[in-house]
């Protein structure tokens, strides 16, 4: 018996989740999402554009 692997997420499967956790008031998921779609394109710019709009809500910038 074989079982195929599920598909691979991309990079907007990560942002789609990310947009949809932080409408659903789930800022830390959120930014762990968006964290990883970050990590997933080759582009430094686009990368800290995605980190810039999810913060980490859990750092103190006080």
């Amino acid at each position: 018996m074989t079982h195929d692997p599920p598909p691979a997420l991309t990079v907007a499967d990560y942002l789609d989740g990310a947009r949809e956790m932080a409408a659903a008031g789930r800022s830390f998921l959120a930014h762990l999402l968006a964290e990883e779609a970050a990590r997933r394109v080759d582009a430094p710019d686009t990368a800290r554009s995605i980190r810039a709009q999810y913060t980490d809500p859990t750092t103190d910038r006080g």
